[in-house]
């Protein structure tokens, strides 16, 4: 859309706040209008921001998310309603969208970003907003971004804190950071609980993605401070905001000086699962599995077998298989509880967790040890749908 052509009556009485605004007024809702913003992910970050840019009249909205709606999203992802349990998060996420602004497009990708199709998709955007929840795609919209020289509007929460920034390129500003000057490299697989495994207070995302979302309105208007060089942290639980100053690594693997990261990789492998929650864990051939399914077998049958679980006390609380509960940073001290002449299988959340275990106790001279593959998630998928998610 041309940015001469003037509003509609409709469009104009629906922005009379901003265009009262001096620093956005006509012509910067003009540039609203023409602006396209790719959002990754409509989850707990991904829903205000698509709602409160959808609200500010940003013309043209992507939305990138596989995941289907899930009852246990409801209690943070507000783009989402009960009765969008079920369906494509992008199909929930694009109604809403419509029912709040009309005058909005949305192109919806209903599959997971990765290296092949991530350039084609992001290329098509001013702006990215990072809604991921997990270290893997994070990192492939940080050097993606980064190679296609798009602004990269970051956040992530966890439990009761939650973090934002801007990074890459913007333009009119000094070159920034990127999110590898901050992180260079991905955690290993199970190092980090997801919002899954530890939680999330259901407000938190709601904050920081409405900060996203200004930062986003911001670079679009070409007005104010952004969060470029600064990471912004806060403790909702203190209610306390501070700032960290983060400087461009000259030496950065994708944003340096000498790059060594000059087309995109996919980070799965090396820090787990695609998807925070979803039911499918980090697979190894040194690693013995069974599945769901079977073990539904196991305890039918009433053949001995110990069940472990390797999850803290309040999620074991909120659900749990029977056995033994031992967490996983207890079991090294603990393992003298387990019999070592019966089949041991250990299960957590989402299989993280408890193939650790296994390998914990195959080092402590374990011989007979599987993981439960998939873990609670799949459980709950595939042979109990009606157990809460612990």
């Amino acid at each position: 859309m041309n940015n001469e052509q003037a509003l509609s009556q409709q469009e104009a009485i629906r922005y009379a706040r901003h265009l009262s605004l001096p620093d956005v007024g006509l012509e910067g809702q003009k540039k609203l209008r023409d602006a396209s913003v790719l959002i990754v992910g409509a989850g707990g970050l991904g829903s205000p921001v698509a709602l409160y840019l959808a609200a500010a009249g940003v013309g043209r909205l992507g939305i990138v998310d596989f995941d289907r709606v899930d009852p246990s999203n409801l209690q943070r992802q507000i783009i989402h309603r009960t009765r969008d349990v079920g369906r494509s998060k992008v199909d929930s996420a694009a109604e809403a969208i419509h029912e709040i602004n009309p005058f909005v497009h949305v192109d919806q990708h209903k599959h997971a970003l990765n290296s092949e199709n991530a350039k084609q998709i992001v290329v098509d955007y001013s702006v990215v907003i990072d809604g991921t929840d997990n270290f893997a795609t994070r990192y492939l919209v940080n050097d993606v971004c980064v190679l296609l020289k798009i602004p990269n509007c970051y956040g992530s929460i966890f439990q009761f804190e939650g973090q934002a920034s801007l990074f890459g390129h913007i333009q009119g500003q000094q070159r920034g950071p990127c999110y590898r000057c901050l992180y260079p490299e991905p955690p290993p697989p199970g190092a980090v609980p997801n919002c899954a495994e530890g939680g999330v207070l259901g407000v938190l995302p709601g904050i920081i993605g409405t900060i996203q979302a200004t930062e986003a309105i911001k670079i679009i208007l070409g007005r104010g401070e952004s969060l470029s060089g600064r990471l912004l942290l806060l403790d909702a639980l203190e209610m306390r905001f501070r700032e960290m100053q983060v400087r461009r690594d000259l030496n950065c693997p994708v944003c340096g000086d000498h790059p060594t990261i000059t087309s995109l990789i996919d980070h799965h492998r090396l820090c787990g699962p695609v998807h925070c929650g979803a039911a499918e864990s980090p697979r190894s051939a040194q690693t013995p599995e069974i599945e769901v399914k079977e073990l539904e077998q196991r305890m039918k049958s009433g053949n001995a077998f110990q069940l472990l679980d390797v999850r803290e006390p309040h999620e074991y609380e909120i659900c749990n298989l029977g056995g033994i509960l031992i967490p996983l940073g207890r079991l090294s001290q603990r393992h003298h509880e387990l019999d070592r002449d019966t089949p041991i299988i250990v299960h957590c959340k989402s299989g993280s967790r408890s193939a650790q275990a296994v390998s914990i106790l195959f080092d402590l001279g374990f011989t007979d040890v599987k993981n439960l593959a998939g873990g609670l998630d799949a459980w709950s998928l595939q042979i109990d749908p009606f157990m809460p998610k612990g």
